[in-house]
């Protein structure tokens, strides 16, 4: 999800009364909250983004040390501040409770990052495998409505149960877009079985924004692509007629997997597909993931002639 999503996320938790754990709970909350995506620092490195996001910091090793980390940075900062006003015995906050918002705030983060189509190694770094859920578009605006009345409301009214209300409407939510998605990918494999005769080797039927009654459909039929989309209310499946071809077997293709450029976006990749042009050196091959195209994850490389 995005990060004001997972700002809220924090603010509503506190707002619904575990910010009265700690001093400046509300601040604990939203950092941990956001905490994981210190993997956006990627974007510095020489290295495709993609091969890093969403990895160490999201799997379930973080979810014991990042929380001990926030908790000692807090505390180390309260000591420091008692320090500069003179206090014999500083004030400090119960480090258990520190401890468990830390932890809620980087579990929960983790846990609605698995409800997009991006996707999350959950079991890093034991395993780079993606876990994806399908369910959720990653700018909700949804939630967004839902959790900042919630803040909004109890915080100018100083009624915790206004939060406690908005976490509650945006759990059924979630757990209705989670049913959704299940069962549109039923209804379009079965669609699509229908027509060929035979299941796909990977399917999608991810979230769009705005509508959660309509879900875009990917299609792997093994050499190449072919989308569509599916639409509730009536519940109906549409596959588009055009093809996008993997080209994976192409000579040029095979040399420029071995550039680590190409290897760290296929480590990312869930459909990944490419795209030839001639360039003065030889051929320009362009690595592609069908679920976000030209905007996400990109990466070209010119294999010599």
């Amino acid at each position: 999800m995005d990060n004001l999503c997972h700002t809220l996320v924090g603010a509503t938790i506190g707002e619904a009364g575990l910010k009265r754990r700690v001093r400046h709970g509300n601040a604990v909350l939203m950092v941990a909250s956001n905490l994981p995506d210190l993997d956006v620092l990627a974007f510095a490195t020489g290295v495709p983004a993609v091969a890093i996001r969403r990895g160490s910091t999201h799997g379930v090793l973080s979810w014991a040390v990042l929380p001990v980390l926030l908790a000692g940075l807090v505390l180390a900062i309260e000591r420091i501040r008692s320090r500069r006003h003179g206090s014999a015995t500083p004030p400090h906050s119960s480090v258990r409770a520190l401890l468990l918002l830390s932890w809620i705030g980087v579990v929960v983060h983790v846990l609605m990052d698995w409800l997009n189509n991006y996707g999350v190694r959950l079991l890093m770094p034991f395993s780079a495998r993606w876990f994806y859920g399908d369910a959720v578009f990653i700018v909700d605006i949804w939630l967004w409505l839902i959790l900042g009345l919630g803040v909004s409301a109890a915080r100018r009214y100083a009624r915790p149960a206004a939060a406690t209300l908005a976490l509650g409407i945006s759990l059924a939510y979630v757990a209705g877009m989670i049913w959704s998605a299940a069962a549109a990918r039923q209804h379009v494999l079965d669609a699509w079985i229908a027509q060929q005769g035979s299941p796909p080797n990977a399917l999608m039927v991810g979230p769009v924004p705005v509508t959660p009654f309509h879900r875009a459909v990917i299609v792997d039929t093994g050499d190449a692509y072919r989308t569509g989309d599916f639409r509730w209310l009536p519940a109906r499946t549409t596959f588009a007629p055009a093809v996008t071809p993997r080209l994976d077997a192409h000579p040029a293709v095979v040399r420029a997997r071995e550039h680590p450029d190409i290897r760290a976006v296929l480590s990312w990749a869930r459909f990944p597909y490419y795209e030839l042009e001639p360039a003065t050196e030889g051929v320009r091959v362009t690595v592609r993931d069908m679920r976000f195209g030209a905007r996400v994850g990109q990466v070209s490389v010119v294999v010599p002639n």
